[in-house]
C-alpha cells in the first residue's frame, strides 16, 4: 500500500467510524476517561490495520513508509479524536524499543503498545538533576541474574497508568557521567515501585514522581549495552523533540480553526492573527521535512531541537491569541468550550519546559549545530 492509498482508505474509515471514535469533552471528563478513550481509539485502529502500517513486520507491523503512521496521528489529532501529547508517547518510545531491545522482547511488547493494550512511561528526569540528564542518580546494581534498582524519578508522564517504563539508571560511578548509564525496561507492577501523581496547574495529574526501592529487574530487560544507556537516550530524545510533535502541529491548526469559527466578531486582531497563522504553518513545514527525513532512513539528532523550540513557541502564540480573543473563557471556563480553552491555555505555559526546556534546546542548537562553543 502506498501513502496515497493509505490516506484515502484511512479517511474513509474515519468518516465511517467517527461517531464511535469521538471523545467526550467537558469539565467532568477525568484523565482516567481520557486514557480509556485513547486505548479504545488505538485498539480500533490497530484491529482495522491502520495502526500497524509504518511499523516493522518483526513487531507486528505491516511495514511501509513511516509517513503512514505520521498521517494516522495527524488525522486523529486534526479530527479532534485524540489528545496529541498522550497519543505521541507511542511515537516517542516504540522506535527506541525496536532499536535497542532484544528482538524477542520488542516483538512481544511493541504490539501491546500499538494496540492500546498497554501504556508505557519514560523514567528520565530526577528531582535533583534538572535538565542535566548525565548526572542522574537512580542506581542499578547487578546482583546475579538481575538488576536491583533504587532511586527516584519525577515528571514521569502517565506513570500511574503505565504497565512498563523505559528507565535510565546509574550503573557506573557518579563521576562517570553519561558513560555510566544503563537503560532498562521495567514492569511497573514490580514490588518496590511507588507512583505518586502530581497535580498540575491545568487540573490534570498527568505527571508523577516514581520511587524505586530495591526493585528487581531481569538482566534480559536491559536495553542496549550495559553502561551504554546514553545512546538509548540520545536515540529516544530526537523522537520526543520532533516526529511526535507532528501530531501537535495538526492539533494546533485544528484549534486555531476552531477559534476562527467561534470568536466574537472583531475579537481577533488581523495582524496578530496573521503572525500566529504564519508560525503554525512554519512549524508544520519544518516538522514535515523532519518526517520525510525519517522516512528516507536518515538518523535524527540535535537538529530536532529546532523542531522543539518552534512547536513550543507556536503553541504559546496560539493560546496567547485565544486569551486575547476570549479572555472570559480563559479566566472562568464557565461552559464546556470555555473550560477546554482554559485548560489548554494553562497547559501551553509548560510548552517551553516539558521535553527539554527551550533554554536547553537553544544551547544544543548553539553548541552542536552552530558550533558557538561551550557555555561560559
Amino acid at each position: 500500500m502506498d501513502l496515497r492509498e493509505f490516506r484515502a482508505g484511512l479517511d474513509a474509515w474515519l468518516d465511517e467510524h467517527g461517531p464511535e471514535l469521538e471523545p467526550r469533552h467537558g469539565p467532568d471528563v477525568t484523565l482516567d476517561e481520557e486514557m480509556a478513550h485513547l486505548a479504545k481509539v488505538k485498539r480500533l485502529a490497530y484491529d482495522a490495520g491502520w495502526m500497524r502500517w509504518g511499523w516493522p513486520e518483526r513487531v507486528g507491523g505491516f511495514g511501509g513508509s513511516t509517513l503512514m503512521r505520521a498521517y494516522l496521528g495527524e488525522a486523529l489529532a486534526f479530527r479532534d479524536l485524540i489528545e496529541p501529547g498522550v497519543y505521541s508517547m507511542t511515537e516517542v518510545l516504540a522506535p527506541t524499543m525496536i532499536e535497542f531491545a532484544r528482538p524477542e522482547l520488542a516483538a512481544e511488547m511493541v504490539p501491546r503498545l500499538l494496540r492500546g493494550d498497554e501504556t508505557w512511561c519514560q523514567g528520565f528526569s530526577e528531582p535533583s538533576t534538572g535538565s542535566n540528564l548525565g548526572s542522574l542518580a537512580c542506581r542499578a546494581r547487578r546482583e546475579g541474574g538481575e538488576w536491583r534498582v533504587s532511586g527516584q524519578k519525577v515528571w514521569t508522564s502517565l506513570a500511574q497508568f503505565a504497565e512498563r517504563c523505559v528507565l535510565l539508571t546509574r550503573t557506573g560511578t557518579p563521576e562517570s557521567g553519561n558513560r555510566g548509564i544503563t537503560a532498562l525496561f521495567v514492569d511497573m507492577d514490580t514490588p518496590g515501585i511507588t507512583v505518586r501523581p502530581i497535580r498540575a496547574m491545568h487540573g490534570r495529574d498527568e505527571f508523577c514522581e516514581v520511587f524505586f526501592d530495591d526493585v528487581r529487574v531481569p538482566l534480559d530487560r536491559t536495553l542496549g549495552e550495559v553502561d551504554g544507556g546514553w545512546a538509548v537516550a540520545m536515540d529516544l530524545l530526537p523522537y520526543e523533540r520532533s516526529t511526535s510533535l507532528w501530531h501537535r502541529g495538526a492539533y494546533l491548526r485544528q484549534r486555531l480553526a476552531r477559534l476562527l469559527g467561534s470568536a466574537p466578531e472583531g475579537a481577533l486582531d488581523p495582524a496578530e492573527l496573521g503572525e500566529v497563522v504564519q508560525q503554525v504553518f512554519a512549524f508544520q513545514a519544518r516538522s514535515r521535512a523532519t518526517q520525510h527525513r525519517m522516512a528516507r532512513g536518515e538518523r535524527l539528532g540535535p537538529e530536532t531541537s529546532i523542531d522543539k523550540v518552534m512547536v513550543a513557541t507556536t503553541e504559546q502564540a496560539v493560546y496567547d491569541l485565544v486569551a486575547g480573543a476570549v479572555p472570559a473563557d480563559i479566566a472562568l471556563g464557565d461552559d464546556a468550550d470555555g473550560d477546554r480553552w482554559r485548560t489548554e491555555f494553562l497547559y501551553s505555559r509548560a510548552a517551553t519546559i516539558y521535553g527539554g526546556s527551550a533554554e536547553v534546546q537553544r544551547n544544543i542548537i548553539a553548541r552542536r549545530l552552530l558550533d558557538l562553543g561551550a557555555e561560559r
